[in-house]
């Protein structure tokens, strides 16, 4: 197993490289987090879009934890798709090899 350096310089230097000493395969570790990081987005933007007041959960005690479960599985189903993480991906990738 090879081992990539990288000069840590900055915080987002460090956690790229904590992604690459945990894999292997670099690379697809990367597209993972970078996918990841997408679905935080989508999460915080559900969260804001759609009103707390939702007719799907009702008015029960577990109402906001119901609403953070299907935002935060929504958004999980949508990244990679939005542009985000490949855009992220690529000014990347060149750091990883």
């Amino acid at each position: 197993m090879t081992t990539t350096t990288l000069e840590l310089t900055n915080p987002s230097n460090a956690i790229l490289g904590d992604v690459i000493r945990r894999s292997p395969n670099s690379k697809a570790a990367l597209k993972e987090q970078t996918d990841n990081f997408e679905a935080l987005l989508l999460k915080q933007m559900l969260d804001i879009a759609m009103p707390a007041e939702n007719p799907l959960f009702g008015k029960s005690a577990g109402n906001e934890i119901y609403r953070s479960l299907y935002h935060e599985t929504l958004a999980s189903a949508l990244s990679g798709g939005f542009g985000y993480s490949e855009l992220l991906f690529n000014s990347l990738k060149d750091e990883v090899e």
